[in-house]
């Protein structure tokens, strides 16, 4: 899985693995979690990408439940059961 990284509130980097990613309406958001073992259980989040500079994508959490609900169903559909996203 290939990581990525974001600033927490204070500043340090949390580093986290895409799962899957797609496209919808135009936004691309991504499937990640904070542990690269499939093996063991880990908590799973969606980011949105909210800006693009150069060589610099900046994500968000998504928190808005209406759009969380919905990337959270295709998601469930894209990965299957191996992933389970709360929502």
């Amino acid at each position: 899985m290939e990581p990525i990284y974001l600033p927490d509130e204070d500043g340090n980097d949390i580093k986290l693995f895409v799962i899957e990613e797609t496209v919808v309406s135009g936004n691309r958001y991504l499937l990640v979690c904070d542990n690269d073992d499939e093996n063991e259980d880990s908590d799973a989040s969606i980011l949105k990408e909210v800006s693009v500079d150069g060589d610099d994508i900046i994500y968000e959490f998504v928190e808005d439940d209406l759009e969380f609900n919905a990337v959270a169903k295709l998601f469930e559909e894209l990965v299957g059961d191996d992933a389970d996203v709360e929502f």
